[in-house]
Order: C-alpha cells, then sequence, then structure tokens
C-alpha cells in the first residue's frame, strides 16, 4: 500500500513493462480504453501538438471523425482505433511522450492508461490486474505473475500515487 490507497492483492502481486525492452505495447492494440470528461478535456488540449506525431492512418481518421469512438465500454466512450492500434500510438504513447516533455508524462494520458494494471473490482475495490485474479480474461504477457520477480509495489509507485492525486474513486 501507498499512502492510504488499499489495493487488494498489492503484496504478493508482480509486474514490470517492459514496453520497447521486448514488448510493442501490445495494451494499445485494439484497447480502445474507456474516458472520463476530464480525460476528453486533457486530450483534447494535447490535440494540435500530438497530431503531427501520430501515424499517418490515425492523424487522418481523427481528422475526419474525431478522436472518440461511439463504442463504449463501463458506460463511458472509448478513444479510437486504427489499423487495430489506438489512434494516439506510434511506437508508444504520443499522449504519455507529449505530458513527459512537460515533466508529467501522466499530463495528458486518459486515467485508465495511465494506472494501468491497476484497476477496480466490480466491488469497487483497487487490485493489480494480474492472471487467476477476479477472472482476469486479458492475457497479455505481463499480467502474468511468473513473468516477472519485481514487486507490484515497487513498479507501480507512480501509478499508485497518479490514483491518489486524482483520488480514489475508479476511473474505469
Amino acid at each position: 500500500m501507498l499512502g492510504s490507497l488499499p489495493v487488494l492483492n498489492l503484496s504478493e502481486a508482480k509486474f514490470e513493462c517492459i514496453f520497447g525492452r521486448g514488448c510493442d505495447g501490445i495494451c494499445c492494440q485494439q484497447g480502445r480504453p474507456p474516458v472520463t470528461d476530464d480525460d476528453v478535456a486533457r486530450i483534447e488540449q494535447a490535440l494540435p501538438k500530438a497530431l503531427p506525431h501520430l501515424r499517418e492512418a490515425a492523424r487522418k481518421k481523427i481528422e475526419k471523425v474525431g478522436f472518440l469512438s461511439d463504442w463504449k465500454k463501463a458506460g463511458r466512450r472509448t478513444l479510437r482505433v486504427a489499423d487495430k492500434w489506438c489512434v494516439f500510438f506510434n511506437q508508444g504513447c504520443v499522449l504519455h511522450k507529449l505530458g513527459m516533455q512537460e515533466g508529467d508524462s501522466f499530463k495528458y494520458k486518459p486515467v485508465v492508461c495511465a494506472v494501468f494494471p491497476l484497476d477496480v473490482t466490480t466491488k469497487g475495490q483497487w487490485y493489480v490486474r494480474q492472471w487467476g485474479v477476479d477472472g482476469e480474461q486479458w492475457d497479455l504477457f505481463c499480467l502474468n505473475p511468473e513473468a516477472s520477480p519485481k514487486p507490484a509495489a515497487e513498479s507501480l509507485r507512480e501509478e499508485l500515487a497518479l490514483v491518489e492525486r486524482v483520488g480514489t474513486k475508479p476511473q474505469s
């Protein structure tokens, strides 16, 4: 636990994001994350800076129909996909990269993406997504607790701090 945020399986969970070190960002492929009104406002603020850095197909799709899909997840609109990837993915998350340039990698990124693999159970409790926990359906190798010896409490310090900073109310 970091601060006062209770996370059900934090003491035993293992996780390490290896994007760029064997992972090409598979969590951004067909992900369609649900976004909050606050997420949308931050993305709209970043959009003029983001467009030149997007893949051509993604940029054209956004210019034609916008970055929000009509498809909903958990009652919220989701980000569009272009060529099977989130429209903001281009060798990494463009929103993440823009935020990093400004000193806060989470500044423009949807909260549900920024705190991955933290999620909320159907009972409203925070947990670390892992194979075999709360009926996890996504077969991402990074969610296999055997894939990393690194304790999630250590590797997810920034994500846990973000959840505490934006409030402990679940975003997804």
